[in-house]
Formats: C-alpha cells, sequence, structure tokens
C-alpha cells in the first residue's frame, strides 16, 4: 500500500476532495488512479521509469522550434537507462508522430549494402532502399541532411506513398563516424520543412547518436 503523500513531497498536485467510500466500504477505484497521476505528475520526464507517464507534455498551439524544444528533453529521458536501440527508436518516432502529427516518420537503418525499414509511426513503407536511391539514399550519400518541398520534383524519388508531398532526412551517424541510418520524415504539405525542423530533427540524433 502506498503510503500517503506529505508536504516535504514537493508534489504539484493537491486534492482537496474527500472522495466518500461506497456503502460496501472498499475504497474506490478512481482513487487508485489519482494516486498514479500523482506520481507521473511529479516526474513528469522520468518517463522511461516504472511508473510509466503516458502523456507527452507539449504546447500544442505552439510554433514548431517550441515544441522541439519541449519534447527533446523528454526524448532524453525516455531513452536514458534503456540499451535496446530499436525500442528506443520506436519510442521517438512515438514522439514525433503525436508533437507533430507528422504524414510519416521512421527510421531506415543500413545493413549491408541497403537501407532497411527500422521503427516507424505512420502508413505502411517501402522496405529497402539502395544507397543511391530516393531521398534517403541522397542523405545516406552526402552525409547531410536533405530538404525536399516537393518530392515530386525530386530526381529518383521513391514513391512509397502517393500522399507524400514533402520530406527531410537527416542522417545517422555512428560511433566511427559512418553512417547508421537515417531519420526520414514526410509531409501531406508541400514546403512543410525548413531550417527549424533541419535543427530540431538534428539535435534528435544527436541523442540517438549518443545511446547507439
Amino acid at each position: 500500500m502506498m503510503r500517503p503523500m506529505t508536504a516535504t513531497d514537493n508534489a504539484p498536485i493537491e486534492f482537496k476532495r474527500v472522495l466518500p467510500l461506497p456503502s460496501t466500504g472498499q475504497a474506490p477505484k478512481i482513487m487508485h488512479f489519482c494516486a498514479i497521476v500523482i506520481i507521473c505528475a511529479r516526474f513528469p520526464y522520468r518517463l522511461n521509469s516504472k511508473f510509466m507517464a503516458e502523456t507527452l507534455l507539449f504546447s500544442k498551439t505552439a510554433d514548431r522550434k517550441t515544441i522541439y524544444d519541449e519534447i527533446i528533453p523528454q526524448i532524453e529521458s525516455l531513452v536514458s537507462g534503456e540499451s535496446d536501440t530499436i525500442a528506443n527508436l520506436a519510442n521517438i518516432a512515438a514522439v514525433l508522430k503525436e508533437a507533430f502529427d507528422f504524414f510519416w516518420v521512421g527510421f531506415y537503418i543500413r545493413r549491408a549494402d541497403q537501407l532497411i525499414l527500422g521503427p516507424f509511426q505512420g502508413p505502411v513503407a517501402c522496405t529497402r532502399i539502395g544507397f543511391d536511391e530516393g531521398v534517403c539514399g541522397h542523405a545516406y550519400q552526402t552525409r547531410q541532411t536533405v530538404i525536399v518541398p516537393n518530392v515530386d520534383e525530386f530526381p529518383g524519388h521513391i514513391a512509397c506513398a502517393t500522399a507524400s508531398k514533402s520530406e527531410i532526412v537527416v542522417p545517422i551517424f555512428d560511433r566511427s563516424e559512418a553512417v547508421f541510418g537515417v531519420l526520414d520524415v514526410d509531409s501531406d504539405k508541400l514546403s512543410d520543412f525548413d531550417k527549424t525542423d533541419a535543427d530540431g530533427l538534428g539535435r534528435i540524433v544527436e541523442i540517438v547518436q549518443r545511446i547507439i
């Protein structure tokens, strides 16, 4: 049984209403739920703790730079202490999808002579991409972030989803400076990415590079 919280706990949420006990004498289930909410609220950035917070905290009406600034510390906490790369990449993709509602966001990982589909959020995607194919292949070869305002105008673009209109791809480097893979983000709007996204996603890729 959990101990009652006291003033020394520095809890940001304080419940003053006393819920009546039901006629059976058993505590209502809502009391247990509230206790869990309190614990998660006390540790808003310990997303990977045993008390798993299920809500990403960000300002939905804010500009993209602000949202990147808000979610990056949470991503750092989310992957902290987790050694499995696939699990971390999956959660990072989920955070980006929830925060920005991108059409597609995910990772392609280098395997032998191809980029192989990794964790992602969005519609079914191309499974394998050659190093000389599409925006992902171009980012892999040039080792630079690539922003494409209109994918239909990009030579050799791979149409994994016809609804995709613009794209940004950020290369990921391992500790030997070889390209580990890429972070790929697609939008169903034209010209949807700019330097703000390149900087924000670049900061997230820096987190990835520290844990692979």
